[in-house]
């Protein structure tokens, strides 16, 4: 897969408690905190839009008639709502709710927690390029452990001079953390008879069988996580700008 062949749909999460985020989230859906002026899920859904993504459906759960009416006006990419309100499916379960929808090509995984400052390349574009279906069944978008904003974990996963990722260990601190974007092959799921569960074990399944790679993202990394990562987050658009 290279930039031409984009992949055309996202699924984009944005069912989640935002139990972190409190008291913000106690009245308001954490895809709609605002950072740098843009809710969060918009800085992620204007991406898909710039790289030239089709559609995003979006699971919602929590407070989901504010998401809804939020993401009415939205034309590109064009929003298909995924109704959760009833149970929350965790992201795998939300995957394979809308299986169907997803259709059979590889398809954009979107958290709305976090987004990036763009470096001189464009990470979506580049994301897409290095896809290789032989070899890949999960392609992941990874952002420097030490450079990123609001990462306070040991990062997530090692990475080979070839882009394949392996799981860190318990007492290991990892130099790349998962940004949340992602490619996945839709078939992964195609066996999955669970209601909820989430989508962890499918990327450590995929490391586990070497076929997890990631694309280090060019640029800067934003992890909202809790309140006091909005000011963070917002004082490094401020540094970018200048």
């Amino acid at each position: 897969m290279n930039s031409r062949h984009m992949p055309e749909i996202a699924m984009v999460f944005a069912a989640g408690l935002g139990t972190r985020m409190r008291p913000v989230t106690d009245t308001l859906p954490k895809p709609l905190v605002k950072v740098g002026g843009r809710a969060l899920i918009d800085h992620s859904l204007d991406r898909f839009a710039e790289a030239g993504v089709k559609k995003a459906i979006v699971n919602v759960h929590y407070l989901p008639d504010m998401i809804i009416d939020h993401l009415r006006g939205r034309t590109q990419p064009e929003i298909i709502i995924s109704d959760e309100r009833n149970k929350l499916l965790d992201q795998g379960g939300g995957i394979r709710k809308v299986l169907p929808q997803l259709g059979e090509k590889p398809f954009f995984v979107c958290n709305t927690d976090a987004f990036w400052i763009e470096g001189p390349s464009q990470n979506l574009q580049e994301l897409a390029a290095v896809w290789d279906e032989g070899v890949m069944d999960i392609l992941l978008l990874v952002a420097s452990t030490p450079h990123s904003i609001g990462v306070d974990w040991p990062g997530d996963f090692m990475m080979d001079k070839d882009g394949r990722l392996t799981k860190r260990t318990e007492k290991e601190v990892a130099p790349f953390v998962y940004s949340g974007i992602g490619i996945i092959k839709p078939d992964l799921f195609s066996g999955e008879t669970r209601e909820v569960f989430g989508l962890a074990q499918y990327l450590f399944q995929a490391a586990q069988k070497g076929r997890l790679f990631g694309k280090r993202l060019d640029g800067q990394w934003l992890h909202v996580g809790r309140p006091e990562t909005i000011v963070e987050a917002e004082e490094a658009i401020a540094r970018s700008a200048l």
